[in-house]
């Protein structure tokens, strides 16, 4: 499929009739990347176990993955729009696929760490890849629509999917299992690939890799994940704390100052001066931030409080995954042909604020039907609602050859939003237990008691800023995405020459 002259009639949407299988093959890329940063979660304590990891070290089982995935991810994008969106989705599987299987069988801490640090590498290069080759396939706004509906919803729910595969191969098999299970995955999804997905070419004129800027762009993410990373343990005033974050500040500035002069700059500054395309990248952050304060904390809730086994607790997350489902492929996807992006944005993050606001009131004794179960409906509707239009409006209009660091950026909002969702809410929530406990504490008799109740304390106060931060997602949705609704088409709109020459 060669792309267009600025001008020129566009393909009708019959010019490739795989596409809808290619959107099959791109799903499972996704749901692969998305479910992994949760399955292994479910398997630590296991994995802990049977190689003999300390209590120190074990974070690094999740940490390896987070800080290569959030770290590289402006540079697997830029790769993508340069050696070929198809060929470096094809590369990222295969890496992962391998990746998976070494770190399924690990014999020790560090062959497992490494493993998972590799997994990030290649997942850094595989999300762009899968969503940039979903922008570029489907440009009308109908089709546009259904496609990134369905993205939506596996981005949204994949990591609650991960609880659950992973609670179920734990439990019935073993903890290599949440590893191997990547294998047969990527290895399905490249024959797909090889045989249905096409790639639009982008590539400008003397185009190349901008060295000075994955230096100080990727090593400034990477300090700033890691940052976040030991801010929980450590605590924020941590010197070791404030020095990364110090650090990430300077080479971010860097970054910025670099690509205002270079000539190929990594990431080309029209593509985050665009107000409803930042607005997008903010809103998805901070709504990622409120969504790991969900999973972290009821996770431990089902099982340390309620005493659910892994696989009930991975049950227990259901309803939500099929709330987002059907939020991101039955609402958003029928209405955002029809009405501005913001209207879906904004209402689906107060949905969703709502139920963090229900959680609030949790207690030691909470039945999961009429207190649970509403708030989990809720977020997955409101996150539906959020996911799917987010996705498409920051990645609509882009030109061809930018598409791939688009994506990228897309994807670093949400790893950097999990990143201080988890070290953020989990401070929060582990001082004010802490502090309950001191304050409740009469004598050892009650003492089991209370260090429960003051778990759930520090969980509803770390509930209620979360639900504070989603508020502030749905004002920058509702303030700085003015895009209007997508012009009823049937075919491809041409991009304006000036369009395509800004990206914007």
């Amino acid at each position: 499929m060669s792309a267009p002259r600025a001008g020129a009639p566009p393909e009708p949407p019959t010019a490739d009739p795989r596409r809808w299988w290619g959107l099959v093959v791109i799903a499972l890329a996704q749901l692969m990347v998305v479910l992994d940063s949760t399955i292994v979660n479910i398997a630590l304590p296991s994995a802990q176990r049977d190689l003999g990891i300390s209590d120190g070290d074990r974070q690094w089982v999740i940490t390896a993955y987070t800080l290569a995935f959030g770290g590289l991810l402006l540079l697997g994008g830029r790769i993508a729009d340069l050696a070929g969106r198809k060929r470096t989705f094809v590369a990222g599987l295969a890496g992962f696929a391998v990746a998976s299987a070494v770190g399924g069988a690990a014999t020790t801490p560090a062959m497992l760490f490494g493993a998972r640090a590799l997994q990030g590498v290649f997942a850094a290069l595989l999300a762009p890849s899968a969503m940039s080759l979903l922008s570029t396939t489907f440009t009308v706004p109908r089709e546009r629509a259904k496609a990134f509906g369905i993205y939506g919803a596996l981005a949204g729910s994949g990591s609650a999917i991960g609880l659950i595969l992973g609670g179920v191969l734990t439990d019935y098999l073993d903890w290599r299992w949440c590893l191997y299970v990547n294998v047969p995955i990527a290895a399905a999804t490249v024959l797909g690939a090889l045989a249905l997905l096409r790639d639009r070419p982008g590539r400008s004129p003397g185009a190349r890799l901008d060295l000075p800027g994955v230096l100080l762009g990727c090593g400034g993410l990477v300090t700033l994940v890691y940052g976040f990373g030991e801010a929980e343990p450590r605590g924020w005033t941590d010197p070791l704390v404030l020095a990364l974050f110090a650090a990430a500040a300077l080479l971010l500035a860097a970054f910025v100052a670099w690509q205002r002069r270079a000539s190929v700059p990594l990431l080309p500054l029209h593509i985050i001066r665009d107000r409803t395309r930042a607005g997008c990248f903010l809103t998805i952050m901070l709504a990622v931030v409120g969504m790991f304060g969900l999973y972290l904390f009821m996770t431990y809730y089902f099982q340390v409080v309620l005493g659910y086994s892994p696989v009930r607790t991975g049950l227990a997350f259901l309803p939500l995954t099929a709330a987002i489902v059907v939020g991101s492929t039955q609402i958003s996807a029928r209405l955002l042909h029809h009405l501005p992006p913001r209207l879906l944005m904004a209402p689906g993050m107060l949905l969703a604020c709502g139920g963090l606001l229900l959680l609030t009131r949790l207690t030691v004794r909470s039945a999961y039907a009429t207190e649970i179960l509403p708030a989990l409906l809720l977020m997955g509707l409101g996150m539906g609602l959020t996911y799917m239009p987010v996705f498409s409006t920051a990645t609509s209009g882009v030109a061809p050859r930018d598409s791939g660091v688009t994506s990228a950026t897309v994807n670093t909002s949400q790893q950097v939003g999990g990143s201080i969702g988890t070290a953020l809410l989990n401070t929060v929530a582990t001082t004010t237990s802490t502090s309950y406990v001191a304050a409740h504490l009469a004598g050892p008799a009650q003492r089991a008691e209370i260090i429960r109740e003051g778990t759930v304390h520090g969980y509803t106060v770390a509930i209620w800023l979360a639900a504070g931060i989603l508020l502030l997602a749905g004002l920058a949705a509702a303030l700085m995405v003015t895009a209007g609704a997508p012009k009823h088409s049937t075919r491809a709109k041409a991009p304006a020459p000036e369009a395509v020459a800004e990206g914007t």
